[in-house]
């Protein structure tokens, strides 16, 4: 019988993805790595159909050729697009050929007879859209922050108003803006509205943000679900300035993580909008509040977890391990 085979679809430098494939390999499983962005440049994909239907499909890499129907898993970590061949100097014709070569590597990895994890790639996608994820939330039972999406400045005033200014601002999808004048980059965290924002307040007619009543915080959780399991660590933000809005500004040094004991039925909230969101693994952010709330702020499909593995001793990776290879 041959061994598990997990191809695992990421760029260079993933710890994440390099940590998983020593513990698979510990195991005995066969790991393949490959990057969509070597697509047309470095790699090619062949797909034959007969009369009666699909007949193979192969992946051709500098490392040799690999039987796709033979896998047994497929984890999507984080892989850039598609680009195109550097022959090509024309601009638009570029940009043709890598929007074609996209559109094949991502209908391709939609269809493949193994698990797929943390989902088909249009399944995360749809799952990571924030407004659904507050009414899904919301439906479950969980408590959300107070909330505001429009492209109207009277209705960002109106809101802060109401809130005596308690609101913050976080970004809808894409956290980053890349290739600015000068190849600079801007990355957008969750922040307190200023008056200075205000001023400003008009350009929403150009950019939709999302705007939440504050939600104070004794401790801030990120809740691990992978496949039936849940991880769920401590993230005391508070203890630093730095962090106390966001706690990705890391600060780790004064930012102490733990274990937590999440209630039954947080727990359970959060395994049952995993599943009815498509996926078989999620991040999820949640507050808790000084009075003891637990409120629902985002799930994140494709979201991080060594640091809190390293921090807390979850054993996250091993349960990703498990996932990759259930039911082989």
């Amino acid at each position: 019988m041959s061994p598990p085979h997990v191809l695992v679809l990421t760029r260079d430098h993933d710890p994440h993805a390099d940590h998983v494939r020593h513990l698979l390999a510990a195991r005995g499983a066969r790991t393949t790595v490959f990057d969509n962005g070597d697509y047309l440049t470095r790699a090619h994909v062949e797909l034959a159909y007969t009369a009666r239907g699909l007949a193979r499909r192969l992946l051709h890499t500098e490392s040799g050729t690999l039987d796709l129907d033979s896998l047994t898993a497929l984890w999507w970590r984080r892989p850039r697009p598609a680009e195109a061949h550097p022959a090509i100097t024309d601009p638009s014709v570029a940009a043709y050929a890598a929007k074609e070569g996209a559109n094949l590597i991502t209908d391709l990895w939609e269809h493949l007879p193994c698990r797929t994890v943390p989902g088909r790639e249009s399944v995360f996608r749809r799952a990571a859209h924030k407004p659904s994820q507050l009414i899904l939330a919301a439906e479950l039972g969980f408590e959300i922050p107070e909330t505001l999406i429009a492209t109207r400045a009277d209705a960002l005033w109106d809101f802060h108003n109401r809130h005596d200014g308690h609101i913050i601002t976080k970004p809808m999808g894409t956290p980053w803006v890349e290739n600015l004048a000068g190849g600079h980059a801007v990355v957008r965290k969750c922040d307190f509205v200023s008056a200075r924002d205000l001023a400003y307040a008009e350009a929403l007619r150009f950019c939709p943000v999302i705007a939440q009543r504050y939600v104070p915080k004794r401790l801030e959780l990120r809740v691990t679900v992978v496949g039936t399991r849940v991880f769920a660590a401590e993230i005391h933000s508070q203890d630093s300035n730095r962090a106390r809005v966001d706690w990705r500004r890391y600060d780790l040094g004064m930012t102490p993580h733990g274990v937590h004991e999440l209630p039954d039925e947080v727990a359970r909230r959060c395994l049952v909008m995993t599943d009815r969101l498509g996926l078989a693994y999620g991040a999820f952010d949640l507050v808790l509040t000084p009075d003891g709330r637990y409120v629902f702020l985002e799930i994140n499909p494709n979201g991080q977890w060594l640091w809190i593995e390293e921090l807390t001793g979850l054993p996250i990776s091993e349960a990703v391990c498990d996932l990759l290879l259930e039911g082989v």
